[in-house]
C-alpha cells in the first residue's frame, strides 16, 4: 500500500517533529512517537503511604493541584480509594474514585506519559468497573478542552449526559488556556450504565 506524502501541518507534542494529517492522532503525536506496546504491569489496591505520596506527586504534576472538583464536590485525590498500576515496584499510573448511593465516580486517572497508549488506563477503568457492578453507573467528568480524555472515555462506553457551564472558570477565578489553547470553562459529565 502506497501512502501519498502530504504536507506536514501538525507538530508532535512529544518530540516536536512535524506530521501530516494522515499520521497524527488526536493527541497530536507523530507516528514515530506513537508506540503500541504491551507492558508487564500489575494493578493493586493502594494501601501504603509511599504509594499515596506517589499519587500526590502525579496529581500535582498532571493538574498542578491536589484538589479536584467533580460533580459539585471537592476531593483530595491522594486520600481517596485508589488502584495503582505498577511496573516492578514503580507506580506508573493510578485511578482514584469515590462511591455514591448508586454510582462510583472516577475522580482522577493518570498514567505517566511514557506508558500511555499501552491499555493501562482501560485496565484501571475495568478494575473500578468490576468493583462497581452492584451499582448502576460509573461516572467521570472532564474539562471542555480535554479532547483526548473525552475521546478515551467515549471509546470505552461512556456517554456525555450533562455539561456544567463555567464551573472550572469559577473555581480558578478566570478562564485559563488548556489543550490546544482552548478556553477551560466547563465540566463535562459522562456516565457508563452498568448492567
Amino acid at each position: 500500500m502506497r501512502i501519498l506524502r502530504k504536507k506536514a501541518v501538525y507538530k508532535c507534542s512529544i518530540c516536536g517533529k512535524m506530521s501530516c494529517e494522515h499520521h497524527v492522532r488526536l493527541r497530536t503525536i507523530c507516528s514515530s512517537c506513537l508506540k503500541k506496546t504491551k507492558l508487564p504491569y500489575k494493578i493493586n489496591n493502594v494501601k501504603s503511604d509511599k504509594e499515596r505520596k506517589t499519587i500526590q506527586e502525579f496529581v500535582k504534576r498532571f493538574w498542578g493541584e491536589e484538589e479536584q472538583i467533580a460533580f459539585g464536590r471537592k476531593f483530595i485525590v491522594a486520600k481517596l480509594p485508589a488502584y495503582a498500576a505498577k511496573k516492578g515496584k514503580s507506580v506508573i499510573g493510578f485511578i482514584s474514585f469515590s462511591e455514591t448511593d448508586d454510582a462510583i465516580i472516577i475522580i482522577a486517572l493518570g498514567i505517566l506519559p511514557k506508558y500511555q497508549n499501552s491499555s493501562i488506563g482501560k485496565s484501571l477503568i475495568e478494575k473500578v468497573q468490576n468493583m462497581a457492578k452492584k451499582l448502576k453507573r460509573l461516572l467521570v467528568s472532564t474539562l471542555n478542552d480535554d479532547l483526548p480524555a473525552l475521546a478515551f472515555y467515549q471509546s470505552i462506553g461512556f456517554q456525555i449526559y450533562e455539561v456544567k457551564p463555567n464551573v472550572i472558570a469559577e473555581k480558578h477565578g478566570a478562564i485559563l488556556k488548556g489543550v490546544g489553547g482552548f478556553p477551560i470553562r466547563d465540566e463535562l459529565r459522562l456516565q457508563k450504565i452498568l448492567s
